[in-house]
C-alpha cells in the first residue's frame, strides 16, 4: 500500500510540473506569434504539437526497445490520439465565450483531413499486419515509409494553407520580448519534456502493481500520461483565448503522433512493429478516424448551441465515441 501510494504521489507531482509549464508554454508560443507574424494556428500545429508530442516519442522508443513491449508503444500512440480529440469536446465544455467551432478557423479542416488518412494507413496496417499480409522491407513495414511521406506533404500543404490565409495571424502586441518569449519557451518545454518522460514510467509501475494488461496500460493509463502536456497546453491557450492555437496544438500532435509510430517501427528490429501487437489497437485507430471526422464535420457545418447548455452535439459525440472505446480496452485489457 505504501508503495501504491508514493507512485500517485510522483504522478501528482510530475502532473502539477507539466500543468504549471504547459500554461507558460502556451503564453509564450503566443508571444512568438505576435513577434515573427505566424498565425497562432502554425505555433500550435508546429511548435506547441513537437513539444507536447516528445513524451510519446520517448515512451515509445523505451518500450520498442529497451521494455521489448510494441503494445505499449502502438497503444501509447494511438489512445493519445484519441484523448487529444476528446480534449476538443472538453474545450467545448468549459469555454463559455462562444462556440469553439465557430471561432476557430478554417484551416483545421485540412490539418484534421491528414489525421484521417494517416490514422486509416495505420489501421490498415494493423489489420494487414495481423492476418500476416502486409508487406515490409526488412524488419520494417511498407506502410511506414508511406505514412513519412505522407506526414511530409501534410507539412507542406498546412504550410500553403497558412500562406494563403492571413485571416489567424497574431495581431495582438506582445509584452515580453522576443528573446524572453524564446527562452521562456525553451525552458518550459524542457521541464515538459524531462516530466513527460517520467510520467509514463510511473504510470507503467502503476500498471504493472494493478496488474493490467500491455495493451490496455498503453492506450488509456500511458496516453493519458502522455497527453498531459497536451491538456496543459490547450488550457492554457484557452485561458488567452488562443482558440486557434489550442486546435492546432491537438491535431498537429495527432499528426505528430502517428509519425512516432514510423519511428518506432523502424526501432523495432525484431520484424514489422504491426505484426507483433494486439489487433484491439485497430479499434483506437477506427475511434480516432470517426472522432477527426466529426471535428471535421463541426468546423465545415459551425455549431453554435449547445444540447442542454452543456456543449455541441459534436463535443457530446466526442465524448460518448471515446468512452466507447475505453470500455472496449477495458473488457480486452482485463
Amino acid at each position: 500500500m505504501n508503495h501504491l501510494l508514493l507512485i500517485w504521489l510522483q504522478f501528482v507531482l510530475c502532473a502539477g510540473l507539466i500543468g504549471v509549464a504547459g500554461v507558460r508554454l502556451s503564453r509564450y508560443g503566443d508571444a512568438i506569434a505576435g513577434h515573427t507574424g505566424l498565425s497562432r494556428n502554425w505555433i500550435g500545429l508546429v511548435l506547441l504539437a513537437t513539444v507536447t508530442s516528445l513524451p510519446e516519442l520517448v515512451t515509445g522508443l523505451s518500450a520498442v526497445t529497451l521494455a521489448a513491449a510494441p503494445d505499449i508503444a502502438v497503444g501509447d500512440v494511438l489512445g493519445s490520439c484519441v484523448f487529444n480529440l476528446a480534449i476538443l469536446a472538453m474545450v467545448d465544455v468549459s469555454y463559455r465565450k462562444g462556440a469553439i467551432y465557430a471561432l476557430a478557423g478554417p484551416g483545421h479542416v485540412v490539418s484534421a483531413g491528414f489525421g484521417v488518412i494517416l490514422l486509416a494507413g495505420v489501421g490498415l496496417a494493423l489489420v494487414l499486419g495481423a492476418q500476416g499480409l502486409m508487406p515490409s522491407i526488412g524488419h520494417v513495414s511498407i506502410v511506414s515509409p508511406l505514412i513519412f511521406v505522407m506526414y511530409l506533404v501534410a507539412m507542406r500543404a498546412l504550410y500553403l494553407a497558412e500562406q494563403r490565409s492571413g485571416s489567424a495571424v497574431s495581431t495582438q502586441r506582445p509584452d515580453i520580448s522576443l528573446k524572453a518569449a524564446l527562452m521562456g519557451y525553451g525552458l518550459a518545454s524542457s521541464v515538459i519534456v524531462g516530466a513527460g518522460i517520467w510520467l509514463p514510467m510511473i504510470g507503467v509501475e502503476l500498471a504493472r502493481v494493478m496488474g493490467w494488461s500491455n495493451s490496455f496500460v498503453g492506450t488509456l493509463f500511458v496516453a493519458f500520461a502522455t497527453s498531459v502536456p497536451e491538456l496543459a497546453t490547450t488550457w492554457g491557450a484557452l485561458r488567452i483565448g488562443a482558440i486557434d492555437m489550442a486546435f492546432g496544438n491537438l491535431l498537429g500532435s495527432n499528426l505528430f503522433d502517428v509519425l512516432i509510430l514510423v519511428i518506432d517501427d523502424f526501432a523495432y528490429t525484431p520484424g514489422s512493429l504491426y505484426d507483433h501487437v494486439s489487433t484491439v489497437h485497430a479499434v483506437s485507430a477506427i475511434t480516432a478516424i470517426l472522432m477527426s471526422g466529426i471535428v471535421i464535420v463541426s468546423l465545415a457545418y459551425r455549431p453554435v448551441s449547445r444540447v442542454w447548455r452543456i456543449a455541441s452535439w459534436s463535443s457530446l459525440a466526442l465524448l460518448a465515441i471515446y468512452l466507447l472505446n475505453a470500455a472496449i480496452q477495458f473488457l480486452h485489457g482485463k
